[in-house]
């Protein structure tokens, strides 16, 4: 563990988790996590940036220098489905775009302050058919996300796959893909955790799935059917509270024929890639990302 990564997870204990764990009011913390946010991340040099609407939403296009405009990155942000947005993930992606040499889609689909599900599904879908409507063809897109963006990005896949509309790949960086929350990992590595407090991740899933069922596959993707799904490439720090919900979604992808990868980064909190500007190991994580895209891309194009 570099110096740096150290510093980053328990300042992330320190700041973070408090505020996950002591919030009794939504809209206002989720606001402070935002501005926290775009305070962490610094855009690489020769981004270029366009904010444009898709999909009836908001979204930012991140672009690094000698990207190829004719494939990209659809991503789905974390933050609890309560918080979080383009913008706080936007640095983050934009090493990315530099890294695999394709754009980046970040839309800021409907968050549980504004409409429960299947708000931000249905904004999900949205966007995905906006894309095909703009000439998009399936195997030009990887979809990818983190934490709650990984869980919908993985949910919006399993349509995609009943549809016959598989992307080039999928990727996800600790993804929340059980929302009854029955993975050990929830329990065990509670205290362990950096960033996420178990005893309030009851409260952010009842806020976003509200009347819906916990285990509907659109809510929790570890519950849904995939038919033939593309290659998948999923990280995960240690020790995390959503570790189990990494694991057991790869297990359901190979069930249905998938390939999939799975990388556990030891000592490092949720999302780390978040602190990209500073930590090398989020550098480094954010490469392996690039190397799958670029594969996937290769893969696709045979």
């Amino acid at each position: 563990m570099s110096f740096r990564l150290w510093l980053y997870t328990a300042i992330s204990r320190r700041i973070v988790k408090p505020l996950f764990r002591l919030s009794d009011d939504p809209i206002r913390d989720a606001a402070k996590l935002d501005r926290l946010g775009t305070l962490v991340g610094q855009y690489v040099p020769f981004t270029f940036r366009l904010d444009r609407r898709l999909g009836g939403r908001s979204a930012k296009w991140v672009t690094g220098r000698g990207s190829d405009s004719s494939r990209s990155i659809l991503f789905f942000h974390g933050g609890g489905y309560f918080a979080g947005s383009a913008d706080t993930h936007g640095p983050m992606m934009a090493r990315l775009s530099r890294y695999a040499g394709v754009p980046v889609v970040l839309p800021n689909y409907r968050l549980s302050t504004e409409a429960p599900f299947p708000a931000a599904f249905d904004d999900a879908m949205a966007v995905w058919d906006d894309l095909m409507a703009r000439g998009y063809d399936p195997s030009k897109i990887v979809i990818g996300g983190d934490s709650a963006g990984g869980g919908l990005a993985l949910a919006l896949l399993a349509t995609l796959c009943a549809r016959g509309e598989r992307p080039a790949g999928i990727f996800t960086m600790s993804p929340w893909t059980d929302l009854t929350l029955s993975g050990e990992s929830v329990a065990q590595n509670a205290a362990a955790d950096a960033i996420i407090p178990a005893d309030r991740m009851g409260d952010a899933a009842r806020m976003y799935h509200a009347e819906t069922p916990a285990d509907d596959p659109r809510v929790s993707p570890l519950f849904a059917d995939f038919d033939a799904p593309p290659p998948a490439f999923f990280q995960v720090g240690s020790p995390e509270v959503l570790a189990d919900d990494t694991y057991r979604m790869a297990e359901v992808l190979r069930s249905a024929g998938g390939e999939v990868e799975v990388q556990t980064w030891h000592d490092a909190p949720h999302v780390w890639h978040l602190g990209e500007y500073w930590v090398p190991e989020a550098r480094a994580a954010l490469r392996d990302i690039a190397r799958f895209v670029q594969t996937s891309f290769e893969r696709a194009s045979r």
